[in-house]
């Protein structure tokens, strides 16, 4: 963890400044893992999105995070007129990163949804799943495995 070069004895006797720094990196670190999970890759053919395409409002947040959260109008609504696709994006507490963040993910379903299959978003996530099916029928057969090995053990005991 970085601690801050200026008052690093402050920063040791009052627990208070611990929460705020782990919050701010928090934020830094997190984004990235959001972005992947809605299928964020830098390689896609995604249509193009055009502003006089896109509505755009501020509201209010919901879920955790308290008067933060409840006073400050920094989630992003977004709505693709021509298709009628809205996004709600409340992923960050600052309203350019969601703004950010909410066009990226209307872009990637605004393609899923006028190239269906063909969309690259769709063949990823094809992709991936068939991953992970692989994955746990690996571990379903190493587990197999592993029975069957104890049981011999247990035949040459007796």
């Amino acid at each position: 963890m970085n601690v801050p070069s200026l008052f690093p004895f402050m920063f040791l006797r009052t627990p208070s400044w611990r929460p705020w720094i782990l919050r701010k990196q928090q934020f830094s670190l997190l984004r990235v893992p959001l972005l992947q999970a809605a299928g964020k890759k830098n390689s896609f053919n995604l249509i193009g999105l055009t502003e006089a395409e896109l509505k755009e409002t501020f509201v209010r947040g919901d879920g955790p995070g308290g008067q933060a959260t409840n006073k400050t109008n920094n989630c992003v609504v977004l709505k693709h007129i021509p298709s009628g696709i809205v996004v709600k994006c409340h992923q960050t507490r600052s309203v350019e990163q969601n703004r950010k963040i909410a066009r990226e993910i209307l872009q990637e379903k605004v393609d899923l949804f006028y190239k269906g299959e063909d969309s690259d978003v769709f063949k990823e996530k094809k992709a991936s799943e068939k991953k992970k099916q692989e994955k746990k029928r690996r571990a379903k057969e190493n587990l197999e495995r592993k029975k069957h090995f104890k049981e011999m053990q247990q035949l040459d005991k007796t």
